[in-house]
């Protein structure tokens, strides 16, 4: 191992961080926590802290402890369209539940008003909107993620995210209280702040027939399972569609499909995921990328632009896998 990467993998928490953190969050914090399980490509290094937190105050305190010690802090939703390195994340690394977890829905005349927390899930979100009859609501569909993952990167097919959202509230460092921002939306993106904690949003639909809502939305779910590779992890999509074009499609096209680094595969269903068919580490699944990125711009002369979020410490293939962590 490396120096430079030895010196990545040393914690940052002193004792009285994890003093703090066990006094705010009892058995809701964990040290030194494997993220692997928490991403849905079942790949990552472990966590300084793993703090889950369910009411706006601990997100204040935890936040504002953050500054006061320069720590760096990460949140984590349901772990998908992310690659978290396999010498993990330092600092603390945020998982919200609890009360962030909540999902209203509201029908009237008027429409389907949908009010939830930043960790619902958006499959929980849309089956109960479809139900009261929200319009648009099957473009949603089938996003493997939650409320904030989902719009901090405007997440859709047809329709995304932006085109629904009314309200969003978010709390930071510099204001730890819950407030609400004005946002705008672009493909794949936002213009959130980065240190801008997602915690609910507000979405707003016409009202239509339920059942038919319902009947679209479940073609649409059909569509996806036979075109996507959803029996093995992946984390979606990996590539932005260039404009006027498809990432698959180029990926396709150089003959990429198959592709093995590791046991990291570009699926032979859909060319724009990558499968982690049972022991791939993030450094097989980057390099992956970086051979698909490099075919298809020798072949067409377009740079693909990731999808997905490379985050934590990434180590070479000599590295032990995290099985000994340097003090």
């Amino acid at each position: 191992m490396s120096l430079t990467t030895a010196s990545s993998m040393k914690t940052l928490l002193d004792d009285d961080d994890r003093a703090m953190l066990r006094e705010l969050l009892s058995d809701r914090v964990a040290f030194d926590e494997p993220l692997a399980p928490y991403t849905s490509w079942k790949i990552g290094g472990p966590a300084d802290a793993f703090a889950q937190l369910e009411r706006e105050n601990e997100l204040a305190a935890v936040l504002t402890h953050c500054v006061r010690r320069r720590l760096p802090w990460f949140v984590l939703g349901s772990g998908s369209n992310l690659l978290v390195g396999d010498g993990g994340i330092r600092g603390i690394v945020l998982r919200l539940g609890g009360d962030f977890a909540r999902v209203e829905v509201r029908a009237s005349e008027e429409g389907v008003r949908v009010v939830a927390g930043a960790s619902a899930s958006m499959a929980a979100i849309t089956a109960r909107a479809a139900s009261a009859g929200a319009v648009g609501i099957g473009s949603l569909a089938g996003i493997p993620g939650t409320l904030g993952g989902s719009l901090r990167m405007n997440a859709g097919t047809d329709r995304e995210m932006g085109d629904f959202i009314r309200d969003v509230r978010v709390q930071s460092p510099s204001r730890p209280a819950p407030h609400s921002v004005d946002v705008r939306y672009f493909y794949r993106r936002t213009n959130l702040a980065r240190d801008a904690v997602v915690v609910g949003a507000e979405l707003a639909f016409a009202r239509g027939d339920a059942q038919a809502v319902r009947e679209e939305m479940q073609a649409r779910l059909v569509r996806r399972k036979q075109t996507q590779p959803i029996a093995l992890p992946n984390a979606g999509s990996c590539f932005r569609n260039p404009e006027g074009e498809k990432a698959a499609r180029l990926i396709e096209a150089v003959g990429a499909k198959g592709w093995r680094e590791g046991d990291a595969e570009v699926s032979p269903l859909h060319a724009n995921f990558i499968n982690n068919l049972g022991a791939a580490s993030a450094c097989d699944v980057a390099t992956l990328l970086a051979r698909v990125r490099r075919a298809v711009y020798e072949r067409f002369g377009i740079g693909l632009e990731l999808e997905v979020h490379l985050v934590g410490v990434f180590v070479d293939r000599e590295w032990d896998g995290g099985h000994g962590r340097v003090a």
